[in-house]
């Protein structure tokens, strides 16, 4: 019987994504603190997305190649730490930019695969996946809520260090990861171009890049727009908190959610609710309740729309398909999409203000709404996902 390693791929996603709770929120505020303009921060910031849009789908496609998986996994997190501890020496735009290129580069690699491989792992059993990858929102939150007080506390650098750590956990944990054969499909040699070519394939991707383009400036610049309105880091950090406590709570539910729904309507929910979330934080931030309500909605922009999204990709991208069909996912939406995203905020923070950057970040959810609504059509064979032989509502 397959042994199925929970816990190294619960510990990995924690890791992994208390890095993100650590550098997303606070790595701004860092570069702030340097005297960098809201134009070089969305610079620095969107090397992330910018390695994501070609750094995933080739790790991926050396993957489905090759085959080795879990030794890029293993590269990606060494040299990711590496290229981050460069920041405890640089100051200077130039360099900083390397560096965050580097990082990212090695750093996006990662996830696709690591998302790959726990779906091999699960096998039959893939609406356990949830139950897996919350462990990742849960990382989020204990470092979010940590950096958040040690900042309160120390000097904006004292992120560096937190980041670091962290890194070094991912290292660790994806040196324990074992690797787990592709399951055999029949559709395992049809070639991706064809498999691109479907319309509702289309939709999905194009609808994933204007989701990810809609919260770029929300990952660059919402922390700085609470703390422009006088909230402290601590509560800062108890927002972001709490959209990650809703995405939990989402994740917890989505095996049920998935029974009941098809993966249109939920999707369709969660872009609808996106426009609804962006208008409010450019224009309501003053007023805490609906602050919150912002924060509340991130459990349908995030943690229903990506676990409706990727429940998709790994139906429709099988076999040796699969790794490439996780980086195209990750490619076009975080990467390409939150790259335009955050440039288009680094521009139009400080021209237009966060009202209406935001009001353009609702803009790109409701393009996405509009392509699923016009070409995501549910269809039973396409757009529930397997069927499940444990009844357990919460996998």
């Amino acid at each position: 019987m397959h042994a199925l390693p929970v816990w190294r791929l619960s510990g990995y996603y924690f890791v992994y994504f208390a890095f993100l709770g650590a550098f997303s929120p606070y790595f701004g505020l860092y570069l702030q603190s340097l005297s960098l303009s809201a134009w070089e921060i969305g610079l620095l910031m969107s090397q992330m997305q910018l390695m994501r849009m070609f750094g995933p789908y080739l790790w991926g496609s050396l993957a489905d190649r090759f085959g080795f998986r879990v030794s890029i996994i293993r590269l990606a997190a060494l040299v990711a730490l590496l290229g981050f501890m460069a920041f405890f020496w640089l100051d200077r735009l130039s360099g900083m930019l390397v560096a965050m290129a580097l990082l990212a580069f090695f750093w996006s690699a990662a996830l696709p695969l690591v998302e790959a491989l726990t779906f091999d792992h699960l096998r039959e059993e893939r609406l356990r996946y949830s139950r897996i990858r919350v462990w990742g929102s849960v990382g989020f939150i204990v470092a979010v809520l940590a950096t958040g007080a040690l900042l309160d506390v120390v000097a904006p650098r004292g992120v560096l260090w937190v980041c670091c750590f962290m890194l070094v956990g991912i290292l660790g944990f994806a040196l324990s990861l074992p690797e787990a054969p592709p399951l055999a499909s029949p559709q395992e040699t049809q070639p991706i171009g064809r498999i691109l070519r479907q319309p509702h394939i289309l939709a999905l991707m194009a609808a994933c890049f204007a989701m990810s383009a809609a919260h770029g400036p929300f990952y660059v610049f919402f922390s700085i727009h609470l703390a422009d309105h006088g909230y402290a880091k601590t509560g800062v950090g108890l927002l972001w908190s709490l959209g990650v406590l809703a995405e939990i709570c989402v994740f917890m539910l989505m095996a049920r959610l998935t029974r009941r729904f098809s993966l249109r309507q939920i999707l369709l929910a969660s872009f609808a609710a996106a426009v609804l979330r962006f208008v409010l934080m450019g224009w309501g931030v003053g007023s805490l309740p609906v602050v919150i309500l912002v924060q509340l909605l991130h459990g349908l922009t995030f943690g229903a729309y990506h676990a409706a999204a990727i429940a998709a990709v790994n139906r429709w991208f099988t076999g040796k398909s699969q790794g490439r069909g996780q980086a195209l996912y990750s490619s076009l939406s975080f990467g390409a999409g939150g790259l335009l995203g955050a440039l288009i905020s680094g521009r139009t923070w400080d021209h237009w203000g966060a009202g209406w950057t935001y009001t353009l970040a609702a803009g790109f959810a409701l393009v996405g709404w509009w392509l699923l609504w016009r070409w995501f059509v549910d269809s039973p064979a396409v757009d529930r996902p397997e069927s499940v032989k444990n009844d357990d509502p919460v996998q």
